[in-house]
């Protein structure tokens, strides 16, 4: 009989594509949706990625309610716990991100205790393993945590702190035979199944719509949603993956260095990506009126990296070449008519 996985926030860019690797590997899956309404949607999307769309449902349940969740756990071998909440970075209140990610994580441990599960992977972020700049040389593991209290943490990095740290807290305090990963992307980017929430692969759709009049000095630990699915696959079943968490990054790429990857591989079809560098005090200004611009401006210039190697070396993880990312994922957006 097969076993069976529950990959919450179902609807989700990196959640889709761990529901294929799932069905690929005989799994049998089930997703939850904060609105039940999308379910036939996202089923027609996985089948693009995958056969076996047969043994996908789908369930209601929402970070910020107990509704739904001991139904959706019902049964379950494993949980992939992806959902988080998201919007705008740096809302008025400080606490609008981070309150529903810690509660509605640990409403997930809850509800997975009591149904049995026996792991679960949670998707935490390579901003909860970072110093609160990224603007000094170095190089970090998963044995560095990001401090929740600095006050020059945007809302979106004090959240996936405090959501890990809370899970890690839970864990803690927790007797049970159910353990625990976690998994730390870096910046991804990918194939899109759907046009439905892109996510960060808006980086490069704009570039390839002209919309970028430059490349700025900013750059991306870039690891491939495919690749970052089958890491959540091997937390989930390895042995030496309970209590562990793992940083999740392929390689570096500038932005410029992404245009010219673009540029080499898809011709006439990246005639409107940029060709010059931004000036960093041509971001700012931009910055200054656009708060999606301002949340990555601190990164101008970053220095800071994060190692893979634990991931490589007890998973046998292998990120595929960044470049390789990149232009699949341009490829996917022109596909889908996205740019």
């Amino acid at each position: 009989m097969a076993e069976t996985v529950l990959v919450t926030g179902g609807a989700g860019y990196v959640a889709g594509w761990c529901i294929v690797a799932l069905l690929k590997q005989g799994y049998d899956v089930r997703a939850t949706l904060r609105n039940l309404s999308q379910a036939e949607t996202l089923r027609s999307a996985i089948a693009t990625g995958v056969d076996g769309s047969d043994r996908l449902q789908f369930f209601a349940a929402d970070l910020t309610s107990d509704a739904g969740w001991d139904a959706a756990m019902a049964g379950c071998d494993y949980v992939l716990h992806v959902a988080s909440p998201m919007g705008l970075d740096n809302p008025k209140d400080p606490e609008a991100l981070s309150v529903p990610a810690r509660e509605g994580t640990l409403r997930v441990l809850r509800a997975a205790c009591r149904a049995g599960v026996r792991r679960v992977v949670m998707t935490s972020a390579c901003a909860a393993a970072s110093p609160a700049l990224y603007s000094d040389d170095g190089v970090t593991d998963e044995t560095l945590w990001t401090d929740p209290d600095d006050p020059r943490l945007t809302s979106y990095r004090r959240s996936k702190t405090q959501a890990e740290l809370a899970a890690w807290q839970f864990m803690k305090d927790h007797d049970g035979p159910m353990t625990l990963a976690t998994v730390l992307p870096g910046a991804v980017f990918g194939p899109v199944l759907s046009a439905d929430r892109p996510g960060s692969v808006q980086v490069i759709g704009r570039m390839l719509q002209g919309r970028v009049l430059g490349s700025p000095r900013l750059g991306f630990e870039i690891v491939d949603v495919r690749d970052l699915a089958d890491i959540h696959l091997r937390a989930m079943t390895s042995p030496q993956a309970a209590g562990q968490r793992f940083i999740a990054v392929g390689g570096f790429m500038w932005m410029a260095e992404m245009a010219q990857a673009l540029r080499g591989a898809l011709g006439t079809a990246a005639a409107k990506v940029p060709k010059r560098s931004l000036p960093d005090f041509v971001f700012r200004a931009f910055a200054l009126i656009d708060p999606s611009l301002r949340a990555v401006a601190p990164g101008l210039g970053r220095r800071h990296r994060h190692t893979a190697a634990k991931a490589e070396t007890l998973l046998g993880w292998r990120p595929r070449p960044t470049a390789e990312t990149v232009v699949a994922c341009a490829e996917s957006l022109i596909a889908r008519g996205m740019v």
